[in-house]
């Protein structure tokens, strides 16, 4: 089975700028790791090479500083990687994002399945893997808990909705996002680490897709912008109360009702 991974690197940390300019992330010089969503997806297709056989590819778009999570991919057990870097792709949205995605899975050869994290920690929008099956014309189920079955034509999963859970047969190639819930994350081996220092890292720019229209890609290729974006705000401060039990649960709840935390049902 040829099994292609998205993964992604994103901020480490919540204390990013801001581009006042396009409204994007800043994220030179910035703390990163790879998304959290990202390490399920690739520890299922770990899991189902394990079980299967095949070849695992994994494609990331980003700075060439990116590349660093494809290292961790391999040493994780990834056999290939690849690299979508341009500025041209710079500021896309989900939209131009998943059509890049979508080009580079393509030039990175032959595929059976696409595994994708459920969402990112820096984006939530649970939207890219979805759109990258239907760019790609594959079937699609997003939010996947368990896998029960794989072949050469099919593959069986389990889908965690909001209030149940759906078993799925899909036909291969088709594109699967996964939870949390489908399998641990192993840790990076140092041994990998060694084995693969070398391995060759493909970076693929605007240049080597079989769709070189520039409109199509990054801020250009964006129907959708960014209006506004700013990290959390910080809280330290902090009240304590002290005395019976009695009087401190009826004063929490005055302040639950008075701040509008609680309102009557009915």
């Amino acid at each position: 089975m040829k099994i292609t991974v998205c993964i992604k690197q994103v901020p480490g940390t919540s204390q990013v700028e801001i581009d006042p300019v396009t409204g994007v992330l800043k994220r030179d010089g910035v703390e990163s790791k790879m998304n959290p969503f990202d390490l399920y997806a690739l520890e299922t297709a770990l899991r189902l090479k394990q079980q299967y056989g095949g070849e695992i590819t994994v494609i990331s778009m980003g700075p060439p500083q990116a590349q660093a999570v494809l290292r961790e991919a391999f040493m994780m057990g990834a056999d290939r990687g690849f690299l979508l870097s341009d500025r041209r792709f710079g500021g896309a949205d989900v939209l131009a994002t998943s059509y890049t995605l979508a080009q580079g899975v393509r030039a990175a050869g032959e595929f059976d399945l696409v595994i994708c994290g459920k969402q990112t920690t820096d984006g939530d929008t649970a939207q890219v893997g979805a759109e990258l099956a239907e760019t790609l014309g594959i079937p699609h189920v997003t939010n996947v808990c368990a896998i029960h079955d794989a072949d050469e034509k099919s593959l069986t999963v389990t889908q965690d909705m909001p209030l149940h859970r759906l078993t799925a047969k899909l036909k291969l190639p088709c594109l699967i996002t996964a939870d949390k819930s489908i399998f641990e994350p192993r840790l990076p081996s140092y041994k990998l680490m060694k084995e693969t220092a070398g391995r060759e890292i493909k970076v693929l720019t605007l240049d080597d897709l079989a769709d070189k229209d520039p409109k199509h890609y990054g801020l250009n290729g964006s129907p959708t912008q960014v209006k506004r974006i700013f990290p959390p705000e910080k809280s330290d401060g902090r009240e304590r109360w002290d005395g019976p039990e009695a009087e401190s649960a009826e004063r929490l709840f005055r302040y639950l009702a008075d701040h509008k935390f609680l309102q009557k049902l009915g």
